[in-house]
């Protein structure tokens, strides 16, 4: 395999135990919006249908997955959505984040070994800002990269590719992905990675993220740099 020279790594999910946050944010803001229209009222099929939704584009744009449950009406989307960011920054005001086990320890790893660490989300921007606050990985992390930054986010390449672009990366091969959710394995096999690991952390079955493209599958994200270093044998993709 071609030497890995930048690791990719999802947010929610996968570097940090946020899953339960962010469905409830989901939940609030798609309530939110049923109380101000009579729309998607808690306890329906069609509030079902909408979290159905929410659970299976998982790794989007927050304000496109919401563009999915409320079509043809932008100003329901992007008054849902910024509930959301509400509601979720509000949880990182109360409790904090915490970094899934072994993610710390993980990043310092894939920096020793001069691997450069980019964060992708599908977090906006201001969302994004909040997290790194509360995390404090500034001085872990080589890039964050929000869909703002590089025009579309997963399942699209685009995020990856920026991170290679301005990370001075000379081959897509020498890049690895790793998330939990099939968006993020979908994100990286378009951009070219030479390895895409979904992560048994966050959102996602083993199916799915196979379904996706995983190239590997790994149980966290602590496993990520021995996969990458050569050191432990991932359970490969079989197809």
């Amino acid at each position: 395999m071609t030497p890995v020279r930048l690791a990719c790594l999802d947010l929610a999910g996968t570097t940090i135990g946020d899953v339960a946050m962010v469905d409830r944010a989901f939940a609030e803001a798609i309530a939110t919006q049923a109380i101000a229209t009579q729309g998607i009222v808690p306890g329906t099929s069609a509030y079902a249908r909408a979290m159905v939704h929410v659970h299976r584009s998982r790794g989007c744009p927050k304000i496109d997955v919401f563009r999915g449950i409320f079509p043809d009406n932008e100003a329901r989307a992007q008054a849902a959505n910024l509930t959301f960011e509400r509601s979720y920054e509000g949880a990182i005001e109360r409790t904090g984040l915490i970094p899934l086990p072994g993610t710390v320890e993980a990043l310092e790893k894939l920096r020793a070994a001069d691997i450069q660490v980019a964060l992708i989300t599908g977090f906006s921007r201001g969302t994004l800002g909040r997290v790194l606050g509360a995390l404090g990985w500034h001085d872990k992390l080589n890039l964050a990269i929000c869909p703002e930054d590089a025009g579309r986010g997963r399942p699209y390449p685009d995020m990856v590719l920026t991170a290679v672009l301005k990370l001075g990366i000379d081959d897509v091969r020498q890049v690895a992905v790793a998330g939990d959710s099939e968006n993020d394995m979908i994100s990286g096999r378009r951009a070219g990675a030479g390895l895409v690991a979904g992560v048994l952390t966050g959102v996602h079955s083993r199916e799915r993220l196979l379904g996706g493209g995983a190239t590997h599958i790994i149980d966290s994200i602590a496993d990520f740099p021995a996969l990458l270093l050569g050191h432990h044998q991932a359970i490969p993709a079989i197809r």
